[in-house]
């Protein structure tokens, strides 16, 4: 049954993935200048 903890390790490296990918987009400000973290509003 190896094949069952397989399936399991790489279906939860995937899932790890598109999660750390999506926590990075609310985080981050990406554009074509790199990564900079997301700056409060003015006036806040």
């Amino acid at each position: 049954m190896w094949y069952f903890a397989w399936i399991l390790g790489v279906g939860f490296a995937a899932a790890f993935a598109i999660i750390n990918a999506m926590w990075l987009e609310s985080v981050c400000a990406i554009d074509s200048h790199g990564i900079e973290p997301k700056q409060p509003p003015k006036g806040e």
